[in-house]
């Protein structure tokens, strides 16, 4: 496993196969969260917490435990819990240190724990990499990525709903219509990364 290996998997995960635009996956705080930068930044960096961090504790948890038990079987129970536990913790954590973004955030924080690209990342890393040689840095690497390309996606959409606002739309397409117009506009325009090959 060099470095190069790494990146494409870093790359493809952020541009070619977002979990957002390519996969559809987490659509529910994207479009809840991103009317504005501050809170799409602040959920985006939640999600690359509790991706990387629940990456690695699946990791060990389906090696070390399902794996030598034969229980493998149960691999998406032991998932969620390992997901709900970083939630729980980022959510105690953001409502001491940061009670603006705890407040901004909203429900949308404790969904992260039924966010489905928090768990699509880790049942993408079983059937990825798990068994293989260098395993683990490979689901960091993902798990990191697929945070970084949730956060990118939340971004992108925060900025133009921010100008939409300013924007002579339609009464009838307001607020959420012409949000999953514009997220249908991105998403195919992250269809030109589709051509590089990872």
């Amino acid at each position: 496993m060099d470095f190069f290996e790494l990146l494409m998997i870093f790359v493809g995960v952020v541009l070619v196969h977002n979990f957002i635009f390519s996969r559809f996956l987490g659509l529910c705080p994207y479009v809840g969260v991103s009317e504005r930068i501050p809170s799409a930044m602040g959920m985006g960096m939640a999600v690359i917490f509790v991706m990387t961090m629940s990456s690695v504790i699946t990791w060990a948890v389906y090696e070390w435990v399902l794996v030598p038990c034969g229980i493998t079987y149960l691999y998406i129970i032991a998932f969620i819990l390992v997901i709900a536990s970083f939630v729980q913790l980022v959510e105690m954590f953001l409502q001491k240190s940061v009670p603006a973004l705890y407040r901004a955030l909203g429900i949308y924080l404790p969904l992260i724990t039924t966010n489905c690209a928090v768990l699509g990342v880790a049942t993408l890393n079983r059937q990825e990499f798990f068994g293989t040689p260098g395993s683990l840095l490979k689901c960091v690497v993902q798990g990191f990525g697929g945070g970084v390309g949730f956060m990118l996606a939340m971004v992108i959409m925060a900025g133009i709903r921010e100008r939409l606002d300013l924007a002579d739309v339609p009464e009838a397409l307001k607020g959420i219509p012409i949000a999953l117009i514009t997220a249908g506009l991105i998403s195919m325009a992250f269809l030109g990364f589709s051509g590089l090959s990872f």
